[in-house]
C-alpha cells in the first residue's frame, strides 16, 4: 500500500522557480479595522498647516487670518498665513537679535553651515521636486533641475564665505608709512522680497548671498507659490543655522511690502523680486534711514533666467556690505 500524501498546511506556496513566493500568495489585509471589519471609506489625507518662520519657531500670525495657496492647475494646495505688520516688527526683532552672533562666527563657520543646509535639503529633495512641479506647473524634469540647482547654489555660496572678502576688499596704496586696508563688513539687517515665480531657486540665490557675509534676513515669500520656501525654512530650523538669522513671512505683498520696505530697524532691502514699476516707491520708503536697495531687472523679473551664470557672484554678496577702512602704522 503507497503511503498518504502529506498535506501542505493551508495558505502556505511551493518554493519552486519561477512561482510567487508566499508572501505574494497571501492576501493583502486592511490596514485599518473597525469592529475587526475593514473600513470602507478612503483615509483622509492630513493636510499641513503652513505657518510663518520667526526666530526659528514656527508661529500663526498674530491676526489669525490665512489664503488659499493653489498649484499651477488652480487646484487647492493648503492654507498660508496672512501676515500682518506686527508679524513684520517681530522679524525683524528677532533678525535683529541675532545679528550679533551671527556676524561674530567665523567665515569658515558659516561656510560649514551653509553647506549643511544644502545636505538637509539633498535629503529632502524629492520633497522639494513634487512641490517644486505642483506650484511651478512643470515637469519632473524641468523641476529636479531647479532643485539641483538651488541645492547646489548653497554649496557654491558656502565656499565664497572666506574668500569674498579678498574680492571686495582691498589693500589701498597710500603716500605714508601705513597700511590701509579697505574691508566688507555685514550691513545688518536685511528684507529680502522673494521672486514671485521662481518660488525656490529664486528665493535661494537673493537669500544665500546675503546671510553669506553675516547679515540677517526678513524673507517676503511668493504669495501665489509660498509652499517650497516654507520648506525650506523646515530645513533652516534643522541645521546649524542659529535662530532669527532666517525669518520668512508669508502673505499678500499689498500689505506687507511697504511695511517691510519703511521699516526703521532693516538697513538693507532686496527689491530683485519686485516689479519694476513698484520700484521707485519702494525706494522712496528705503531712503528714510538711507537703506541699500537692490533694484529689480529693468525687463522685469519673470523673464530673469534663474539658471545662467550670472545668477550667482560673489559681487551679490557684495550689494549688503559695508565698507570699513581701516589705517595701521608700518612697523608698530
Amino acid at each position: 500500500m503507497s503511503p498518504t500524501p502529506r498535506r501542505r498546511p493551508i495558505g502556505t506556496a511551493r518554493l519552486t522557480r519561477g512561482r510567487a513566493s508566499v508572501l505574494e500568495a497571501r492576501r493583502a489585509a486592511a490596514l485599518s479595522t473597525t469592529n475587526g471589519k475593514a473600513r470602507l471609506a478612503e483615509r483622509l489625507e492630513v493636510r499641513k498647516t503652513y505657518k510663518l518662520y520667526i526666530g526659528g519657531q514656527f508661529p500663526r500670525t498674530e491676526s489669525g487670518r490665512a489664503y488659499e495657496v493653489f498649484d499651477a492647475r488652480g487646484r487647492l494646495l493648503a492654507n498660508a498665513c496672512r501676515a500682518t505688520r506686527k508679524d513684520i516688527r517681530d522679524a525683524v526683532r528677532a533678525a535683529r537679535k541675532a545679528v550679533p552672533d551671527w556676524a561674530g562666527k567665523t567665515a569658515f563657520n558659516r561656510s560649514q553651515i551653509l553647506y549643511r543646509i544644502a545636505e538637509l535639503m539633498e535629503g529632502r529633495r524629492d520633497q522639494f521636486v513634487t512641490e517644486v512641479m505642483a506650484a511651478e506647473g512643470v515637469g519632473r524634469r524641468r523641476a529636479t533641475r531647479l532643485v539641483d540647482a538651488a541645492i547646489d547654489r548653497w554649496v557654491w555660496y558656502a565656499g565664497w564665505a572666506d574668500k569674498f572678502s579678498q574680492v571686495i576688499g582691498s589693500v589701498n596704496p597710500v603716500n605714508g608709512s601705513y597700511f590701509n586696508f579697505s574691508v566688507p563688513e555685514p550691513t545688518g539687517v536685511v528684507g529680502v522680497i522673494a521672486p514671485e515665480v521662481s518660488s525656490l531657486l529664486g528665493l535661494v540665490s537673493r537669500l544665500a548671498p546675503v546671510i553669506v557675509s553675516g547679515n540677517t534676513a526678513v524673507v517676503l515669500s511668493s504669495q501665489s507659490r509660498p509652499l517650497p520656501a516654507v520648506t525650506l525654512t523646515e530645513v533652516l530650523a534643522t541645521s546649524d543655522m542659529p535662530d532669527g538669522v532666517v525669518n520668512l513671512i508669508t502673505g499678500l505683498r499689498s500689505e506687507l511690502v511697504q511695511h517691510l520696505a519703511g521699516h526703521m530697524d532693516v538697513n538693507g532691502l532686496d527689491a530683485f523680486g519686485l516689479d519694476p514699476d513698484q520700484a521707485a516707491a519702494i525706494e522712496q520708503l528705503a531712503t528714510e534711514n538711507v537703506k541699500r536697495v537692490a533694484r529689480p531687472p529693468s525687463r522685469g523679473v519673470d523673464a530673469y533666467d534663474w539658471l545662467a551664470a550670472s545668477a550667482q557672484s560673489p559681487y551679490l554678496i557684495g550689494q549688503f556690505v559695508e565698507t570699513k577702512t581701516v589705517w595701521h602704522p608700518i612697523g608698530a
